[in-house]
């Protein structure tokens, strides 16, 4: 019956039938467009998760560059084959400062969502360089060019500004501290790597990368752990 409608009224009825779907994209539409304009009112608030330090954010710049998001998702689903797997679920807040989220639309590598501090920094050095030293089986390829490359703090300091834009609550003045800090976080993170006999410069795209992902879902543990939503 609904075959023989759409045939013999709706197919012979030009008119009628733009209409019809002239309504039905505006319907879709508004469904996508109206909540960008009402963020205000979610994702609920974390006082736990802060904003990315200029490091993480550079190293998660890097993550969308070389598209990482194209394999792995950072969103745990409430089932228990998730949570067993990847520990709690994930909850809006802890995106509160992700423009845009990384949630992901597959999984060709496991779910990053709660990766930060359960492997040492040398981990992710020599996962990025060789996949299979580290997760025999992998079909990931190897980044040898993030350990020559090096970040642009100027590049940094725009995306600091951009996300104060967006209503993350860096303090003003990017110009004036993002370099001190990229140098202090990635002092720290070469340290650690060359106590392991790793040699990275504290600058490299290797040290900015594993920052930003030694960060995710860090903040997420500690609100759930402190009954956060």
């Amino acid at each position: 019956m609904a075959e023989n409608f759409h045939r013999g009224v709706l197919e012979p009825n030009a008119r009628l039938f733009a209409v019809l779907s002239t309504v039905a994209v505006t319907i879709g539409g508004l469904v996508e467009i109206v909540p960008m304009y009402s963020s205000a009112a979610g994702p609920e608030h974390m006082d736990e998760v802060t904003p990315y330090t200029p490091l993480e954010l550079a190293g998660r710049d890097i993550y969308l560059r070389e598209g990482c998001y194209n394999c792995h998702s950072q969103m745990i689903r409430p089932m228990q084959a998730e949570t067993l797997r990847y520990g709690p679920w994930t909850r809006a807040g802890e995106y509160q400062y992700d423009h845009p989220f990384q949630l992901g639309s597959r999984r060709i590598g496991p779910d990053l969502q709660r990766v930060g501090a359960k492997y040492p920094d040398a981990w992710h050095y020599d996962h990025m360089k060789d996949p299979r030293a580290t997760s025999p089986g992998s079909i990931m390829p190897p980044y040898p060019w993030l350990y020559e490359a090096k970040i642009d703090k100027d590049d940094v300091v725009a995306s600091v500004g951009a996300m104060t834009t967006l209503g993350v609550p860096y303090q003003d003045n990017p110009e004036t501290w993002v370099a001190a800090a990229l140098d202090e976080q990635g002092k720290a993170i070469a340290g650690r790597l060359a106590e392991t006999k790793r040699d990275a410069a504290p600058d490299s795209e290797i040290v900015a990368l594993t920052a930003y992902l030694q960060r995710l879902g860090v903040d997420g543990r500690k609100a759930i752990a402190a009954g956060s939503n």
